[in-house]
């Protein structure tokens, strides 16, 4: 490799990088950029450098077969790679990528992900290294040294030489290190480097002078690229191994940039660095820590807190101070930290974590035109909003869409009279690629079988979702089939096979629905989960509640619900035998199968079910809350009369019952239509007698169970009950309500904290 050649090393996503590298361009006044980059995508470059495009945006390259893998090139206003783009192609200079193209690069990274445990070690010791040069330095991490000594030098070529230094001296050590394998890394970023040699002689075979070139890589390559070792030959490259695979640029985001959401060249604070890059090319990085400040500032009087413009000036000075100790010329951004904390915080860093997150990461989404790099899916997107006419609602202000599934008899064409319909299949598919565009509202019961209410807004964010569906399928139908597809694959729920036959449904997909009425049938025949059971039963029962709204044969679901309620109803008494923890889960699936019964009446066995019940209603060895649930449903349908409660409420709180089950049956039977169990004076009096018969430590005992039903009742229910025992107390209803309007005195107070502090854990 010739010696004439320009070679800039950089670190991605630094504004110090790109400060310099850009002066280095304008000095160099090179005819052609080489890039690290997948040199299979050039045409990124050009829509890169489009004005209209607003970092932070980033190149994704994804295999177009399972396995699937990706690789993703972040860039920020402030990244050196995309500065230089800029330039490049504003000036109308040759910019090129040069590193491997991303069908070698995806290739070799699923035979990377095959070797774990050597990428760990080799990353572990590679870590251990910065940590120890910032230790040397006297900094308490390297991203603190990295900061004081390279972002916050200005000095012309200083920047250059100490990171190329810095960073060879650092591979050779990295290279040096016996490990008991080699690691892939090695390997992998030799033949990245052998690549990049090539594609830089391509370009002096080209004709182009080796001094009219310069090449910007990530400052560990640059003696990689120096190396006296012959570039890579295009018979090399041939042999190769490559998968088939597809590029395009999404809008990315600050939090996704942001290292803790584990991008691996991320950074703590993306927009800190944003903020760091405005400054400098103002010439004015010595504004930065008041900058900061007011940021924190205002995030915190937003929240309500007091930040006071003192506070910031002194946290300014704090900053500066603590940064003189370690003989830096501008706070970084620990150093910001602790003196936010300090002086906006009282030493708490809780107080002001919130606002410290906020200027470190921020909130910023970039933005790409219409028409630039898009995915079959983003094309397909933009198609469907305008066929659905629902392209006013792309935009940041949330807006309420309501739906009304019938066919519209006065319009004249099919796609007028059924557009609500369509574009309820076209929100659903969007809901099952959790693709947030929609959030599906609650409606009233009376018109649930035929509306639908939806809260639509679009962000960025919904942009790079609908690219990671594009890993899934060309169009959202495909991909939505594929999502469905994977999740019946791995499907050992009853339940959860019901509910990819509703989604199959709602998203107008007969093929998958066939499937996962298949898979669910054969799931049926082993299932002994009364839970997973009822809930399966209530997919198919709200599907079969659409009739033909939405087109589709559903038909076939009415036997396998008439088989899922005839299990669940059979499986009801067996799963009683549980624990409190458990018997929660349980009364959730007993309230599904009581509504099946109400709504599906006509389908489902209601006789077997009410016979369960009873069954468990009036069993002793059975989980007490759930005989209480029973009761209160038998109650509801006068399968029992107020005799028979008076009689049952006093033997499950009979003196000789243990406190603690006789609350747990209670807590069952009040869980239930509230409003009619409030007419029942002999529930109450019965209750009033057995709360009355306790001793101390039975009370105690019981009142955990007794807290936790009763303070699900609304405040109007808890006063009618009071007032009702203040009858059998002979106080009045009236005397009763005045008390209940009263401030507690200090005695009572101290009672309520006795029972707060009490241990439950009998």
């Amino acid at each position: 490799m010739t010696d004439k050649i320009n070679i800039f090393g950089v670190r991605h996503l630094s504004p110090g990088a790109s400060w310099h590298l850009l002066r280095y361009l304008e000095e160099k006044k090179p005819d052609c950029i080489l890039i690290e980059g997948p040199a299979d995508a050039g045409e990124i470059l050009f829509h890169l450098a489009d004005k209209r495009v607003k970092p932070p945006v980033a190149l994704l390259a994804y295999t177009t077969e399972l396995p699937i893998e990706t690789v993703l090139y972040p860039f920020a206003d402030y990244s050196p790679e995309y500065q230089a783009i800029c330039w490049g192609v504003h000036k109308k200079k040759d910019v090129r990528f040069i590193d491997l193209p991303s069908d070698i690069l995806l290739k070799l990274k699923q035979a990377k992900d095959e070797k774990p445990e050597e990428a760990n070690a080799f990353y572990r010791f590679h870590n251990d290294l910065y940590d120890k040069v910032a230790i040397q330095y006297g900094e308490d991490d390297y991203e603190s040294y990295w900061e004081r000594n390279f972002e916050h030098n200005l000095n012309a070529g200083s920047f250059r030489d100490g990171l190329a230094y810095q960073s060879t001296q650092m591979r050779e050590i990295v290279i040096g290190r016996e490990f008991e394998a080699v690691p892939y890394d090695f390997t992998y970023n030799h033949i990245r480097e052998a690549h990049m040699r090539m594609e830089i002689q391509r370009a002096i075979d080209e004709g182009i002078e080796p001094e009219k070139i310069v090449v910007i890589v990530g400052a560990y390559h640059v003696a990689g690229i120096l190396d006296d070792v012959p570039p890579m030959t295009g018979k090399e490259l041939e042999e190769i191994p490559r998968t088939t695979t597809q590029i395009t640029l999404m809008p990315y985001s600050y939090f996704r940039l942001s290292s803790r959401t584990g991008y691996g060249a991320g950074n703590k604070a993306p927009f800190y660095f944003g903020m760091m890059w405005d400054a400098i090319r103002r010439n004015a990085l010595d504004e930065l820590p008041a900058t900061y400040m007011s940021v924190i500032a205002r995030e915190l009087r937003t929240k309500g807190n007091n930040a006071s413009s003192a506070s910031a000036i002194e946290a300014v000075r704090l900053s500066q101070a603590l940064t003189s100790l370690r003989s830096g010329a501008s706070p970084v951004l620990k150093d910001l930290h602790d003196a936010a904390v300090t002086c906006f915080g009282g030493g708490e860093l809780s107080v002001v974590a919130e606002a410290l997150n906020m200027a470190d990461i921020g909130t910023a989404i970039g933005f790409l035109p219409e028409g630039v790099s898009q995915t079959p899916v983003q094309e397909d997107m933009n198609q469907e909003l305008k066929r659905l006419k629902l392209l006013n609602y792309k935009t940041a202000v949330a807006q309420e869409l309501v739906l009304d599934l019938r066919e519209n008899l006065k319009v004249k064409t099919k796609e007028a009279a059924f557009i609500d319909l369509n574009r309820s299949t076209f929100l659903h598919r969007l809901k099952v690629l959790n693709i947030h565009f929609a959030e599906q509202l609650h409606v009233s019961q009376d018109s649930a079988t035929w509306a639908e209410k939806w809260n639509l807004r679009w962000t960025p964010e919904v942009e790079i979702e609908v690219v990671e569906a594009n890993l899934k399928g060309e169009t959202l139908e495909i991909a939505t089939a594929y999502e469905l597809k994977e999740r019946l694959a791995n499907c050992a729920d009853i339940s959860l096979a019901a509910k990819v036959i509703r989604d199959a449904c709602e998203c107008n997909l007969v093929n998958i629905f066939d499937n996962a009425l298949s898979t669910l049938q054969t799931l049926l025949v082993d299932s002994n989960n009364f839970r997973e059971t009822a809930f399966a039963a209530r997919e198919l029962s709200v599907l079969i509640q659409y009739g033909d709204l939405r087109q589709f044969n559903l038909e076939p679901l009415v036997p396998v619900l008439q088989q899922l309620f005839l299990r669940a109803s059979l499986l009801l008494v067996d799963a009683s035998t549980c624990d409190d923890k458990a018997a929660t889960s349980i009364v959730e699936a007993i309230n599904v199968m009581e509504n099946i019964s109400r709504e599906q009446y006509e389908l489902v066995d209601t006789e077997t079910w009410q016979k369960e019940l009873q069954t468990l209603a009036w069993r002793d060895d059975l989980n007490t809350k759930l005989s209480g649930t029973a009761f209160s449903i038998l109650l509801e349908h006068n399968l029992a009369d107020e005799e028979d409660c008076s009689k049952e409420v006093s033997r499950r709180l009979s003196p000789g019952v243990p406190a603690d089950l006789g609350a747990g049956w209670i807590e069952g039977l009040v869980g239930r239509n509230r409003y009619a169990l409030l007419s029942r004076i002999s529930l109450w009096r019965e209750l009033d007698n057995y709360v009355q018969s306790l001793d101390e430590e039975e009370f105690f005992r019981s009142v955990v169970f007794l807290r936790r039903a009763f303070g699900q009742f609304e405040p109007n229910q808890k006063n009618s009950i009071a007032e009702l025992l203040g009858d059998f107390w002979g106080m009045g209803a009236e005397a009763t309500a005045e008390l209940l309007q009263a401030d507690l005195t200090e005695q009572e107070t101290e009672k309520l904290d006795e029972l707060n502090d009490f241990d439950f854990e009998f």
